[in-house]
């Protein structure tokens, strides 16, 4: 689903109509990728529309933003009370939210030290990622052709803009080769992570997953899905993940804001354990959408309900 449905943006301490919300071409970002982002997700719950893991994702939002010295000129309070906003200003009850920071115009010099900083959030209804179909019954994906980029190259662990051309470079292969989704190795030839998602394996009863030393961005529902198959009694050992692991998996899955949780079904035209969602996936999808509908009361704290406080935010 597109941005049609979207009427107001929060941007640099206001609240905007959608076509004003804008930025110069000559912006530091448009020419070299010099921002930060983050996506996080609005459920509808039974007691109203929740952001679920706001305070993870704007912690990691800072934490990227320290990486690349792009100082946010906002706190954390004040982009927790823009988001309620931006979704209650919209009149949605389940959306995802984009917050970016990123330098503005001032001088196209590499170095962006005349910039300022620029703050913006918006919203939209976004269904299943990669399809409701791929939800249900996994979805095909490829090993790329192209690498994951390695720390020493960039910070892999900070959500950056100029960073997804990585991304896109290998998304757009799998794409115009009639897969749904991309694997990308890391400078060892293992696995590394989709092209916005982490990756789990479920071999001989166990959940196996990857960290920082594959060249991944640590996902906020990869930890969340970590915890969720613990309290489940699965075990979960975070590892190193080769090819052979996933070809030969029982189950396959991957996480994200976007993706939530959604199987793998083959990679390169062979199956992965029987071909279609395995029963653990289907569990820890149903434990997922439980926690980030507020049924399942025991992750509340996971949940950030949406109240209207315009008099923090502007007009």
């Amino acid at each position: 689903m597109g941005f049609e449905k979207s009427e107001w943006v929060w941007m640099n301490g206001e609240i905007k109509r959608w076509a004003d919300a804008t930025v110069h071409v000559s912006a530091h970002a448009l020419h070299y990728g010099s921002g930060v982002f983050e996506g996080m997700r609005c459920y509808e719950t039974a007691n109203g529309p929740a952001v679920f893991q706001m305070g993870p994702h704007l912690h990691r939002l800072y934490a990227s933003a320290a990486v690349y010295g792009i100082d946010v000129p906002y706190g954390s309070a004040e982009l927790e009370e823009a988001i309620r906003a931006v979704i209650v200003r919209n009149g949605f009850a389940d959306c995802y939210v984009r917050p970016i920071c990123f330098y503005g115009s001032s001088s196209l010099s590499v170095n962006p030290r005349t910039c300022p900083v620029e703050t913006a959030i918006f919203a939209w209804p976004w269904g299943a990622y990669l399809g409701a179909e791929g939800v249900e019954r996994g979805v095909r994906v490829t090993v790329s052709p192209w690498m994951k980029f390695h720390s020493s190259m960039m910070p892999t662990t900070a959500k950056a803009c100029g960073q997804y051309l990585n991304s896109m470079l290998a998304v757009r292969d799998a794409h115009s080769r009639g897969f749904d989704e991309a694997i990308l190795l890391d400078a060892d030839g293992n696995i590394a992570e989709g092209s916005g998602e982490n990756l789990f394996v479920l071999r001989g009863g166990r959940l196996l997953t990857n960290d920082e030393d594959s060249s991944i961005l640590l996902g906020v529902t990869r930890g969340v899905v970590i915890k969720l198959a613990q309290d489940l009694g699965y075990p979960v050992d975070v590892t190193t993940l080769r090819l052979e692991d996933l070809r030969g998996a029982d189950e396959a899955f991957f996480t994200g804001t976007a993706v939530e949780v959604t199987p793998i079904r083959e990679i390169d035209g062979e199956p992965i354990g029987s071909g279609c969602r395995g029963p653990v996936t289907e569990r820890l999808q149903q434990a997922f959408w439980a926690a980030a509908s507020g049924r399942d009361l025991r992750y509340r704290a996971w949940l950030d309900p949406v109240a209207e406080r315009p008099a923090a935010v502007g007009s």
